[in-house]
């Protein structure tokens, strides 16, 4: 384990990070890739937005020039053909556009993306849950009227605060009567799970400030609310933060925590939040993001099966992010692996162990030692590193209510020597 540094070291969301990723060589077919692979997940990455918060580090650029959006869809037309070629009949359980702002895209280029997915993926995207990413400016009510018709269940948008002086410290200018109005056509429109994105932290921001954003967001009684903590990270538009600033977010997020359980939410991770109720009918429980792959379409997308992590060259700077979309566009060769890391069985046990312990429900050992024929507890000497963190019986090891809170510390301290050194010599780049 590495040492404790704070309760904020990396939000992971995927293991191993993109910056983990290198140059593969020799790159291998796309067939080889996924034989007997199950690519149970589908995700379309657009790379566009209206404008670049200050928190952001995400594959995306702003301003796209005349007819780059176009070229754009044409090219992931191209790629999901060979990558549907590449495949053995791939059955998926959910899918998921995302990005940057996939509603940046006009009424018209929507309607191609879903055109496009469904006829050179062969899915339908009515038939499975399929979520959307917005942003307060992009959520018109003709592009969510696509949206809705074309069979989305979920919309998430990322409204990170309802006080116009903190999205404006978080290089995120928006007005409240843009949010509102964005809000009123989301749920207008019919969709069934909205998401509403909200983020502590923000330089200014105070308890009391917090809980207002809090129940500004409570007042449309969302299926679903993500909590993040602000993150100031490298190639991101905001300074740096003195250390007190973990003490903050701390305070900020146990009040949001709290606060959401006592209007009736169930807390799933560190982060989301959701209100509990009938199965929803739109939902799918097939899809398993420890045992099941993922195929990614578009330039900032990754895929993974079982033993190959893959994308094309990732980069946060615009300068860099322009100069990937812009090779994107032209490419045609679509049929092979290009970045990516490989997991040996080690690895792979990590990223089990990683995906499953961020989670309120915690890691199934039964389902662990179907896979790998061992006991987590003796693979790894975790009631050890985190005594106070988590907890095990004989079914599973869940994280506590205060390992929840150290999601962003748990993560980072499981990963790899391998990873680590990778990731860091990436960012001697």
């Amino acid at each position: 384990m590495t040492p404790y540094e704070g309760p904020y070291e990396g939000y992971v969301y995927a293991y191993p990070h993109k910056t983990a990723y290198r140059p593969l060589d020799p790159r291998p077919a796309l067939s080889e890739v996924w034989a007997g692979e199950q690519a149970g997940a589908l995700y379309v990455h657009i790379p566009f937005c209206e404008m670049r918060c200050g928190f952001c580090n995400l594959f995306t650029r702003t301003g796209a020039p005349e007819g780059l959006t176009t070229a754009y869809l044409d090219t992931l037309e191209r790629q999901a053909r060979a990558v549907r070629a590449a495949l053995d009949g791939p059955s998926f359980t959910t899918a998921a556009f995302g990005g940057g702002t996939p509603t940046y895209l006009d009424p018209w280029e929507l309607t191609r993306l879903f055109d496009l997915t469904e006829r050179a993926m062969g899915v339908g995207l009515r038939e499975i849950p399929l979520s959307v990413e917005t942003s307060p400016a992009t959520a018109t009510p003709d592009r969510l009227a696509v949206l809705a018709e074309r069979g989305a269940s979920r919309i998430s948008i990322g409204v990170q605060s309802f006080v116009d002086a903190e999205a404006r410290a978080a290089v995120r200018p928006q007005k409240r009567a843009e949010v509102d109005a964005a809000l009123d056509a989301i749920r207008a429109s019919g969709i069934a799970t909205l998401n509403i994105d909200l983020i502590y932290g923000i330089d200014g921001q105070a308890p009391e400030s917090w809980r207002y954003s809090l129940d500004a967001a409570l007042a449309w009684r969302p299926e679903e609310l993500y909590l993040y903590p602000l993150y100031v990270r490298p190639l991101t538009g905001l300074g740096r933060q003195d250390r007190a600033w973990d003490d903050q977010r701390t305070e900020l997020y146990r009040l949001g925590r709290d606060h959401l359980l006592d209007a009736g939410y169930e807390q799933v991770s560190m982060r989301m939040f959701r209100l509990p109720g009938p199965p929803d009918t739109t939902a799918s429980t097939d899809y398993c993001c420890q045992t099941d792959g993922m195929v990614g379409l578009g330039c900032g997308a990754r895929s993974y099966t079982s033993a190959l992590h893959h994308s094309f060259e990732y980069a946060v700077g615009a300068r860099h992010v322009r100069a990937i979309i812009d090779d994107y566009v032209r490419r045609d060769d679509f049929g092979v692996a290009n970045v990516g890391f490989a997991l040996d069985e080690e690895e792979r046990r990590r990223r089990h162990l990683i995906q499953s312990l961020l989670r309120t429900e915690g890691l199934s050992r039964n389902l662990y030692r179907s896979r790998f024929g061992s006991d987590v507890l003796d693979d790894f000497p975790l009631l050890d590193l985190f005594p106070d963190w988590l907890t095990a019986d004989a079914s599973a090891v869940r994280p506590t209510a205060d390992g929840l809170a150290h999601s962003d510390a748990i993560g980072p301290a499981l990963f790899s020597p391998r990873v680590r050194a990778l990731m860091e010599g990436y960012a001697a780049c």
